[in-house]
């Protein structure tokens, strides 16, 4: 594995950085902030692309902002540039300060982390099990992830999507993925609901408590949350996505606050750390309860806080979330025993925050990191020579057992693939049977245990396992008995599926042709991030329904109604 510096080192070569010449090894702790500052000029420099999207970086450290610069263009139209004031959509970063807001309300004495959701939100439908708002600050819930619910009820995430819309589909849940407390699912309607707590209990909106009771206290002066999609801001960076080496823009018309949606800076969420490492006093007891990790009702502790994630990262002790909406790719982490943390903003669909802030700790804290990388987390990084025998042994279609989503990994030019909903990744090979996915913290190991091979994918948040089936084959008369029209009573929608050109295909009006292609009995693989899993249902031999799933959302039932 690559030494840390050697990484740094690697990629510094390959930019053109007048009169920056590092310390050696011995000397490296005597690099002072201004050279430091320097060095992630450096890394950072190819951002400042002409005619690009780009990003805004602020570090803290020992209480004090020591870096902050902006790279490329907060607007493409315009050619306005980033600097570490622009305003950004920040996405899941977002949920940190969702919690924060609730746990104010805890220590004024107006409700308890471990009170019923439906105490505030009685509208929610009762499934049988207290949901509490721990549970819904710690991904615990078993609630439905409101983005995989819509776009399986045909929306498309561009649209106006207000809290409104969201609150009802979730009053229309008829089940939960899972028991409240007995696993881990990430799920962005939990905070959603917890916003709207934060509403009915204050008495303000969201939006208002949030400045009056966090954002001026901390001086957050260029920070709220976005609740009106046709609120004009000043000094905001647009997103973007590449399609065939053309920019284009990633609209985001949401109008609804407490899972995304906070609109910040740089500086503000620098301020916002500074505090978090360090907070004042009478807070120490909230921020403590966010810092700590989560418990499922088994006892087993899970790497969800509230609001955040915590994580072992090269020998630290590191609290870390991460967001992407739209064209937006945001990340903000936070090495409290250190008094450290990074924040990097993007707005650039195809442009991977965790690593550059990978790079910058690197730089800022690279004498006290593990000397050997678990991971080589940078993007120059090649696949050593592997041989394809090797590769193939892995290859399969791989199926979680729990909701029914499967995976496809394949051997493609001399790449072992990994494929999902639509969306594709060459995987690196590290060690035996280990693979990382390249610019991530996510690994997949293979396993042949159970008789099988086994997949697990392991991610800053939780492990994912999947078990390889054979794929069966289905005649045309055989696909056939599935055609029909399939009504969600839950969603309020129709899927027509039919046969095109020999295949199944699940039609929406409105989002166009699902590829569903044979998975194992009567189950079939969705190539949409929101339908991944369909799972026929039989009566007597006939098809009744289908069971559609995704990463988030397991088991909507649709009616066969002809």
């Amino acid at each position: 594995m690559k030494n840390i510096k050697l990484a740094v080192l690697a990629l510094l070569s390959s930019l053109v950085v007048s009169g920056l010449v590092l310390p050696d090894a011995d000397a490296e702790t005597d690099i002072n902030i201004t050279e430091k500052a320097r060095i992630v000029d450096a890394l950072l420099e190819d951002l400042n692309t002409p005619g690009s999207p780009g990003a805004a970086v602020a570090v803290v450290y020992d209480g004090s902002l020591v870096y902050s610069n902006g790279f490329g263009l907060a607007n493409l139209e315009y050619n306005i540039p980033n600097t570490p004031q622009t305003i950004y959509h920040v996405a899941s970063v977002s949920k940190q300060f969702t919690v924060y807001a609730v746990l104010l309300l805890e220590q004024m004495g107006k409700l308890s982390i471990d009170d019923d959701i439906r105490i505030f939100i009685p509208e929610l439908p009762d499934f049988g099990d207290v949901i509490t708002l721990r549970h819904l600050a710690s991904h615990t819930s078993g609630l439905r992830d409101q983005w995989n619910l819509l776009g399986m009820a045909g929306w498309r995430l561009d649209d106006v999507i207000t809290k409104e819309h969201i609150l009802t589909y979730t009053s229309r849940q008829k089940e939960l993925n899972f028991p409240p407390g007995e696993q881990y699912l990430y799920s962005n309607t939990g905070f959603t609901l917890l916003g709207e707590v934060v509403a009915r209990v204050s008495g303000m909106t969201f939006n208002e408590f949030a400045i009056q009771q966090i954002f001026k206290p901390l001086g957050m002066t260029n920070t709220f949350f976005y609740d009106d999609h046709e609120r004009i801001v000043s000094n905001r960076a647009y997103s973007y996505y590449s399609n065939e080496d053309l920019f284009k823009k990633s609209i985001l018309s949401y109008a609804n606050a407490g899972a995304t949606s906070l609109f910040t800076t740089a500086e503000d969420l620098g301020r916002w750390a500074i505090f978090m490492n360090r907070p004042y006093a009478d807070k120490v007891p909230v921020v403590e309860l966010m810092n700590r990790q989560a418990k499922l009702t088994s006892g087993e502790t899970i790497r969800g806080a509230l609001g955040q994630f915590v994580d072992n990262y090269r020998g630290l002790h590191r609290i870390q979330h991460g967001g992407a909406d739209a064209g937006y790719r945001t990340f903000m982490a936070r090495f409290p025993e250190q008094n450290f943390a990074v924040i990097v903003l993007g707005n650039y669909a195809q442009f991977n925050p965790a690593m550059y802030a990978s790079l910058i700790t690197a730089v800022y804290l690279e004498d006290l990191l593990e000397s050997d990388e678990p991971l080589p987390l940078f993007s120059f990084v090649e696949n050593p020579g592997i041989d394809i025998d090797f590769l193939k042994k892995f290859e399969g279609l791989y199926v979680n057992q729990i909701n029914a989503t499967s995976r496809n990994i394949s051997v493609k030019n001399n790449d072992l693939t990994f494929s999902s909903g639509g969306h594709h990744a060459n995987l690196i090979h590290v060690s035996d049977s280990l693979f990382w996915f390249p610019g991530t913290e996510i690994t997949i190991l293979f396993k042949d245990q159970y008789g099988k091979m086994t997949a697990s994918v392991n991610t800053p948040q939780e492990p994912i396992h999947y078990i390889r089936e054979n794929p069966v084959s289905y005649s045309k008369e055989d696909l056939e008995t599935f055609t029909g029209n399939y009504f969600s009573e839950e969603l309020q929608t129709t899927y027509s599926i039919e046969l095109n050109e020999g295949n199944l295909v699940a039609r929406h009006l409105r989002t166009g042709d699902i590829s569903l292609v044979p998975a194992s009995e009567n189950h079939f693989r969705g190539d949409r991030w929101y339908m991944q899993g369909v799972r026929f249902i039989k009566e007597n031999g006939e098809v009744t329904g289908f069971r559609a799933s995704s990463s988030r959302v397991w088991n909507v039932w649709f009616e066969r109604i002809q």
